[in-house]
Formats: structure tokens, C-alpha cells, sequence
């Protein structure tokens, strides 16, 4: 066993008496079968912890981990923000030169970027906008537009490259490729049905703008030439301001039989969408890259959308590569920029349990293509997307046989759980609730294409209780876009815009709910969908009945 503490001393033999001050250190000295203790603090890392097959076998623990002892360890993607000096409108600056971080984070909480809404009747250019306000022209700082609801489900980045103008309009000239991308990828007809249904902005109406010290409210900062700018709410103090400046935290690769105990992974950014290429972002955490675009004509030839030919995908900050029989335990991943925690490629048997996965600017957990037999359970994860309004909670694609059980999942701006086209996956006694928060067409649980062969190696949705799926045109269980091999049953959907859907495009297959109940009727079955011993309660029936009860005992943490 080894020790490791932020004071000790790498030179010495990693006891715990003399223990090691570097978790590099300490990965370099272990063996299989090796613990490696951490004592209490934050270990910041001025590199990625990166492990390799020879690094298998090795346990990361808290110290005390799983009695009362147990110590707080954070490893840390952060920089630390000193030197600050008060400007004469109250707000403070600090010289950051080199800097590159989208994030910050005072006395632990989460600092606002600076933004405005974009009110300023903008018209669209070949190379931006134009508009007959001059403010644009006093916004210092590397601004940045936001295209919220570009499509009702996406919400897109690009960089403004610079603003010209004269006594009677500005010009904004947008960065590129970002710009000239999005206006070929966000030019749809899209006909949506339904009250508040939303519609495609397109590139035409950027919502708001970023990242300019013009912009600054108490609370918000922005990243400009070099200085940090930030405006104190009251009485606050600034002893502990942390700038992420990591993308990646651990990187992992080709390991097996390792795991992190008690350990929390905080304050590491992701840089993507500052750059010219900006974040053209589609739908969960897949963005376009530059790539072919295709045209999908569907509601009968009355509706079409463009989407990527292939989409690229958010980068997780924690990352485990073709790694197997990985166990995070009793962790907790917070205060980060990108996705929290990515299985990436091909692995067997990884587990995340009792853990929180709270506060992160885009996805949850993400379980990618090749996976087989991962499991996520027991874990809260909560306020994701704080930043990227179209990243999930989770999301699992092209895996076979995941298991996601008696998680919860709240406060998320779009979906709750999208599962994408793979098989045999079980989301089984999940509460799922206050989903869909910013953008529509979107539920808390989301299934779409191929799941299997058959029913019996098909997903299975059952025992989850979905409820408070908030905007507008939503679907509480949403199988979408040719959702096939499914079996959704003894769940409890109450609080949706619609509960369930039974007709999309391409058509569902061999999609069968049974045994649910729900606050409205879904209607009559189109073929290919099975509706069976389901039960339609309204209003306050629900918390009078029997089922509803027990299923909802059985949903969620345990």
C-alpha cells in the first residue's frame, strides 16, 4: 500500500507516515494489487493522469473510505486566481495571461458567463449580421453568440471574429467555419404540431450573446484579452476563485481490474466551442465537424431537418478507454466543462455506483459504442447541461447490455436518459424527474432506432417512475425515430406534456407498452405498437393508487 498526501514528498517512500505528494507518483510506483491511499485535500494536477495497461489491478481510495473517517479528496483540474484589483464600476480583475477556460468557480460555486439577450433585430449577412443598433460596437472581449432552439432540440456556439460600424449600424462579422457551417446544417422546414411546440430558428437568430465585460451582473465573468473580469455579489469573498484549465482529468487506457473509491473529480473545462470551429451541436452531446450533411424528409414529405453525415462527440473529462472490470465507487464528479464521465470504446464490465454526478456544463455519463455490460447504478446525477442545454444526464449508444438502475435524475435542460441504437439495454427503477427544462421535442427517458433482435434481447424500460418533464412538446417515454425491439412497462409517467408517443418517423417496430400508467391516453396504436393493460389515471387518482405507490417505492435510489 501506498499513501499519498498534498504535502508529502515524492522523493520519500510513500507510507503513511513519509507519504508520496503526487498521484503521478504514486501510479508510477504501484504494482497489481496495489491500494493507493489518499489523504485529505485537493491534489491539482498540472497534467492528465493517464493510465495504461500496466497500470491495471490498482485500487484508488479516500482515505477511511466507507467509515466515518473517510477523508475529502479532490483531484482537480484547476488554477487557482489571485491578484485581483478593484475597477471603479465595483467589479475586479485579475492578469491571466495564456488562460484558456470556459468555467469559474468561487468558493465552490459556479460562476455565470457574462451574457445578454440578443434583442437588437439582427439581419444576416454572407460573412454575419448587420443591425441598426450601435451598442455591439462598445462589446470588448472575445464575444460569442448562442443559437438557442436552432433546432427545438439543439442549441449552437460560434465566435464573433469582430465589430465594425458607424453612427447608424453595426456589423458583425461572424468566425469561421463555425458560421458558414451552421447556416448549410440549421436550414430546415420543420413543421411541429401543438401549442408551444417551438420552432427552427436557424442561423438567422442568435438568442444571446457571451464572454464580453460589457455584459457583466453580479456573479458573472468574462475572459477578455488576458483579464479576467468579475463582478462580486455582496459580501462576497474571493479567497477561492478556480479557473479549470484541464480538459481531462484521467485518462485511462486499456486497463483492467482498477478502481476509484471516495474519490471526487472537480474543475476540469472543455475548449471546443472557443474555437473557430465553434459548437454546431445536433442532438445529446454529437456536434457537427465540418463533414458531409444529409437531408431527412419525413411527416409524409411535410417536414425536413439536415443532420450530420457523421456527428464528432463532447469529450468526457474523466475518460476510460477499452478499460474493463473498472469500478468507480461512492465518487463524485462536479464542477466540470465537457461530459463527466465517458466509457469509451470497446470494455467489459465497468460499474459506476453510489455516486453523485452533479454541476457539469455538458453531459452526465456517457457509455459509448463497444461497451458491453456496464451498469450505472444507485447514482444521482443532477444539474448537467449547465452550459450546453442539449447534453443528456446519460447517454448510452451502440453498447449491448447496459444496465442503468435505481438511479436519479433531475434538473436537466433536455433529456433525462437517451439511449441510441445498440442492445439488450435495461433502464429498470430509475426516478427521473424535472427534465426538459430549456429546449424542446425531448422526454426524460429517450429510445431511439435498432435495439435488438427481438424483445428478448431488446431494451427494456420498466419500473421507472418519469415525472415533471417541464417545456413544451415533450413525451414523458419518448421511443423516437424508428425505435425498434422495445418493451416499456410497469412505469409510471405522470407530468409530461404527452406521457408516451406511438407515431414518428421512420415508424416504430415492435414497440410494446404494458402494464403502465399515465395522467392522459396516448391514443390508438399504429401497427407495429402494442398497448396493453396500461392505465390512464388524471389528477389526483394518482396519489390514490395502489400501483402508482408501489412502483414508486421501487424507483430511484436505494
Amino acid at each position: 500500500m501506498f499513501f499519498v498526501d498534498p504535502s508529502g514528498d515524492d522523493s520519500g517512500p510513500g507510507t503513511l507516515e513519509h507519504p508520496f505528494a503526487t498521484l503521478e507518483r504514486a501510479r508510477a510506483a504501484a504494482s497489481p494489487g496495489t491500494a493507493i491511499t489518499l489523504r485529505a485535500g485537493t491534489y491539482r494536477l498540472a497534467e492528465p493522469l493517464r493510465l495504461s495497461a500496466a497500470d491495471s489491478g490498482v485500487v484508488y481510495q479516500a482515505y477511511g473510505y466507507g467509515t466515518a473517517a473517510q477523508e475529502t479528496v479532490v483531484i482537480s483540474g484547476g488554477r487557482r486566481i489571485t491578484g485581483w484589483r478593484e475597477d471603479a464600476n465595483g467589479a475586479v480583475t485579475a492578469d491571466v495571461p495564456g488562460l484558456a477556460t470556459r468555467q469559474l468557480y468561487v468558493s465552490g460555486r459556479r460562476a455565470a458567463r457574462a451574457a445578454i439577450a440578443l434583442d437588437h433585430g439582427l439581419t444576416r449577412t454572407e460573412t454575419g449580421y448587420v443591425t441598426g443598433d450601435l451598442r455591439p460596437q462598445s462589446w470588448p472581449g472575445q464575444v460569442e453568440f448562442v443559437y438557442r432552439g436552432v433546432y427545438p432540440w439543439s442549441e449552437a456556439r460560434c465566435q464573433v471574429a469582430g465589430i465594425t460600424g458607424d453612427e447608424r449600424s453595426s456589423a458583425v462579422t461572424m468566425a469561421q467555419p463555425a458560421f458558414g457551417w451552421a447556416v448549410r446544417l440549421y436550414h430546415s422546414v420543420i413543421s411541429w404540431d401543438g401549442p408551444g411546440a417551438g420552432e427552427s430558428n436557424g442561423a438567422d437568430n442568435p438568442t444571446s450573446a457571451e464572454n464580453s465585460p460589457a455584459f457583466l451582473t453580479e456573479g458573472a465573468f468574462a475572459l477578455a484579452d488576458g483579464v479576467l473580469h468579475y463582478l462580486p455579489r455582496p459580501g462576497e469573498r474571493l479567497d477561492e476563485v478556480v479557473a479549470p484549465v484541464l480538459e481531462t482529468l484521467v485518462h485511462a487506457r486499456d486497463v483492467r481490474d482498477v478502481a476509484f473509491r471516495g474519490i471526487t473529480f472537480a474543475e476540469a473545462t472543455w475548449l471546443r466551442p472557443s474555437a473557430p470551429e465553434g459548437f454546431l451541436h445536433y442532438h445529446g452531446n454529437g456536434y457537427h465537424d465540418g463533414g458531409p450533411l444529409q437531408t431527412v424528409t419525413f411527416a409524409d414529405g411535410q417536414a425536413q431537418v439536415t443532420i450530420p453525415g457523421e456527428s464528432a462527440v463532447m469529450s468526457g473529462n474523466v475518460i476510460f478507454e477499452s478499460c474493463s472490470r473498472v469500478t468507480l465507487e461512492g465518487c463524485r464528479f462536479t464542477r466540470l466543462g465537457g461530459v463527466a464521465l465517458e466509457f469509451r470504446g470497446d470494455g467489459e464490465d465497468n460499474v459506476l455506483r453510489d455516486s453523485v454526478v452533479d454541476d457539469v456544463s455538458g453531459g452526465g455519463v456517457v457509455i459509448g459504442a463497444g461497451a458491453r455490460r456496464h451498469r450505472v447504478e444507485n447514482t444521482h446525477i443532477h444539474h448537467i447541461g449547465r452550459d450546453y442545454s442539449g447534453s443528456p444526464a446519460m447517454l448510452v449508444s451502440g453498447t449491448t447490455d447496459t444496465v442503468v438502475a435505481h438511479n436519479q435524475i433531475n434538473d436537466v435542460p433536455h433529456n433525462g436518459i437517451v439511449v441510441y441504437e445498440g442492445s439488450g439495454a435495461q433502464l429498470v427503477h430509475n426516478l427521473v424527474h424535472d427534465t426538459m427544462q430549456v429546449l424542446a421535442d425531448g422526454g426524460g427517458i429517450y429510445i431511439s432506432g435498432r435495439q435488438g433482435g427481438s424483445y428478448a434481447t431488446g431494451a427494456l424500460v420498466r419500473g421507472n417512475v418519469v415525472r415533471d418533464t417541464i417545456t413544451p412538446y415533450n413525451f414523458g417515454l419518448y421511443t423516437d425515430y424508428g425505435a425498434t425491439w422495445v418493451t416499456v412497462q410497469g412505469n409510471v409517467v405522470h407530468k409530461a406534456d404527452k406521457p408516451v408517443v406511438l407515431e414518428v418517423s421512420p415508424p416504430l417496430e415492435h414497440v410494446a407498452f404494458i402494464g403502465n400508467v399515465w395522467d392522459a391516453d396516448p391514443g390508438r396504436p399504429p401497427e407495429g405498437v402494442i398497448l396493453a393493460a396500461n392505465t390512464t389515471l388524471e389528477g389526483e387518482a394518482f396519489g390514490d393508487d395502489p400501483t402508482v405507490a408501489d412502483i414508486v417505492a421501487g424507483a430511484g435510489l436505494r
